[in-house]
């Protein structure tokens, strides 16, 4: 499919940064909406508050760059990726965290809907299983963590990205557009790989049962944007936007029974496949990821600081 105009939300930030990198790869003409400049990004940066619907709707309006003169002709882009918004809780109050984030993904989408662009995706996030921010020790009830999985978070930042999906659902059905959202896992960018975080999630993997084994790889994550651009017709969906590969060196099956040998599995793991699943988005979006963190990972000796 030839190359898209798009607007990006949040490209300024830290992972923004690496997507918005693997879109212009791709060839796709971008445009980055945020609150903080990125005079290093490779690409024009507007300031936009996700949260004033009126600024939302008049830049979707939009040159993709600043012009003298402009060309002469003004249009919306072809596609919206919204990843602006608040990326944990405790960041600011509880309330605010949930008006940011919900009323930014409303303003975004209900623009794009009512300017007439069909393709639209989301950054949603592997928390609303309801374990990562959960209060005490929660289990996930089965694996693999898949798609179908019931969610019942508990914070207001995954409550603020399920209720994200809830608006995404109705909007694609109202002005019969594709709406993707991804629940992305913990973003890891190339100089993380040997990170303390890292180290914890191949050595003492009992502490990290939140993450779901798992990870996501912010230039795999770009693919997966590029992927839900080149896949059309699907109208709302919902994928797990994690990599492939789990943070262990164990059998998948193996590694959950003696972990968690009381939490049932739903069909047959992949040996290495990680239990927070994209099986969705490899069959569905054919996404294949490229950064397996074993290409990165380096502090194998357990006695290394």
């Amino acid at each position: 499919m030839p190359p898209k105009r798009i607007a990006f939300t949040g490209g300024s930030g830290k992972v923004g940064r690496y997507v918005v990198e693997e879109l212009l790869k791709h060839g796709h003409e971008v445009i980055n909406f945020d609150l903080v400049p990125a005079p290093d990004l490779g690409v024009y940066s507007m300031r936009v508050d996700m949260t004033n619907a009126g600024e939302v709707f008049s830049a979707l309006n939009t040159h993709m760059r600043l012009g003298e003169p402009f060309p002469a002709e003004r249009k919306v882009p072809d596609a919206v990726i919204h990843f602006a918004g608040l990326s944990t809780p405790m960041i600011v109050s509880d309330n605010e965290t949930f008006r940011t984030n919900v009323l930014g993904m409303h303003n975004v989408i209900e623009a794009a809907c009512k300017l007439g662009i069909k393709k639209i995706i989301i950054a949603s996030s592997v928390t609303v299983y309801g374990v990562a921010f959960g209060q005490g020790h929660i289990e996930y009830p089965s694996f693999p963590i898949d798609e179908e999985l019931d969610v019942s978070p508990t914070d207001p930042y995954a409550l603020s990205k399920l209720c994200g999906e809830k608006i995404a659902r109705s909007y694609a059905a109202k002005f019969n557009v594709d709406i993707y959202c991804l629940r992305i896992g913990r973003v890891f960018t190339p100089n993380e790989y040997n990170s303390d975080m890292f180290y914890g999630y191949v050595h003492e993997p009992e502490k990290w049962y939140m993450h779901g084994w798992s990870y996501t790889d912010a230039r795999d994550l770009g693919l997966m944007c590029h992927r839900g651009l080149e896949v059309t017709g699907l109208g709302f969906q919902i994928f797990n936007a994690t990599n492939t590969t789990m943070t262990n060196m164990a059998v998948t099956s193996e590694f959950l029974k003696k972990l968690y040998p009381h939490v049932p599995h739903t069909r047959a793991i992949e040996p290495t496949e990680a239990p927070m699943s994209n099986r969705k988005v490899r069959e569905v979006l054919h996404f294949r990821e490229e950064h397996d963190w074993r290409q990165y990972f380096t502090r194998w000796d357990k006695e290394q600081s």
